[in-house]
């Protein structure tokens, strides 16, 4: 069983990562905050993904998956979602050049990047239909599996790849932060909040001819 279980786990991981390279709102905000406050920006980025996808679980477990996967629900969620999306970008493109940029070893605001994603998180309605759907039969295989172990095994496996690829991304950003001065600094930033606009019209478009 546990071959088995370690092999799920492992599945888990390279399917997490392959959405996990997805470009979406999350990958904007780390790099936005990474830009900002430093490579920790990263892990407290899937903190705060963590913290929403453990309250949908709970819901799903509670038995509210048939709300989460029904039209009116997603057309509302995608609404509000996009509207947020604009708005959070909206601050992020406006968002001044710092005079000086923290180093590593310099306190972070942790919870502004936590918040951040918990919020571009659950007005995400792909979100909602990515654990109605894919996230959801996981969950039913690793029960069938082994168990509480094997969700275990899932989310580790999961929460694992985001961890990874966005502690890489923010790594590598917050390196490059020292060469993005001025103007750079401040046109990479206002790429990432339109870049989220332009997502959160879409948000609203799509749900608007669903």
């Amino acid at each position: 069983m546990w071959i088995e279980v370690i092999l799920f786990a492992a599945a888990s991981f390279w399917v997490g990562l392959s959405g996990a390279m997805v470009p979406g709102p999350m990958l904007t905000v780390t790099i936005s905050d990474s830009l900002k406050k430093g490579s920790r920006a990263g892990p407290l980025v899937v903190l705060g993904h963590v913290i929403a996808e453990t309250i949908l679980i709970l819901l799903l477990v509670l038995g509210l998956g048939w709300a989460i996967g029904s039209k009116q629900v997603t057309m509302f969620i995608g609404g509000i979602g996009g509207l947020m999306l604009i708005y959070i970008g909206y601050t992020i493109a406006r968002s001044p050049i710092p005079t000086e940029i923290p180093g590593d070893g310099e306190p972070v605001e942790k919870r502004g990047s936590v918040l951040s994603e918990i919020v571009t998180s659950v007005t995400n309605p792909y979100f909602y239909i990515w654990w109605a759907t894919v996230g959801w039969a996981f969950m039913l295989k690793g029960i069938e599996l082994a168990g509480i172990i094997g969700v275990f095994s899932f989310l580790l496996g999961h929460w694992g790849a985001d961890l990874s690829w966005y502690s890489v991304v923010s790594f590598f950003t917050s390196k490059g932060r020292h060469v993005l001065p001025g103007k750079r600094y401040k046109i990479m930033m206002i790429i990432c909040g339109v870049f989220l606009v332009f997502l959160g019209v879409y948000f609203i478009y799509s749900t608007l001819i669903a």
